[in-house]
């Protein structure tokens, strides 16, 4: 049997590229989706630092409105979280939602362009 915790270490040590990239074989390879956001995510940023706790290094995409394009947005949304048909369209109905989790800067204004330009309305938290 593979030694678990040598295992869950080097999935915490993953970069946030290398975690999308483990998601990307796992859903492909093997079938397995994980949640939108998922533990992988989670964890891939966890070794901040002590000074730079203090200042926001993850960020979650909250869609607030889908505006007047909802076909756009839904299709957006399938796009960055890897949901199906039903489960985007699901969020983005909900309104309020998040998106994406505990994302880098980055990826956040990112998520929020792709969805700006599809029509919705995007909050940074």
């Amino acid at each position: 049997m593979a030694d678990l915790k040598k295992l869950a270490e080097d999935i915490v040590a993953l970069t946030l590229l290398e975690a999308q990239e483990l998601k990307t074989i796992l859903k492909d390879e093997y079938g397995i989706e994980p949640a939108a956001g998922g533990a992988v995510m989670m964890a891939a940023g966890g070794d901040a630092g002590g000074a730079a706790a203090e200042e926001q290094t993850e960020f979650d995409v909250i869609l607030k409105s889908a505006g007047a394009s909802k076909i756009n947005v839904i299709k957006e949304v399938r796009g960055i979280t890897g949901l199906g048909l039903k489960e985007a369209k699901d969020l983005v109905e909900a309104g309020g939602k998040a998106v994406k989790e505990q994302v880098s800067k980055a990826e956040a204004d990112e998520i929020k362009g792709k969805l700006e330009a599809a029509g919705a309305e995007v909050e940074l938290k």
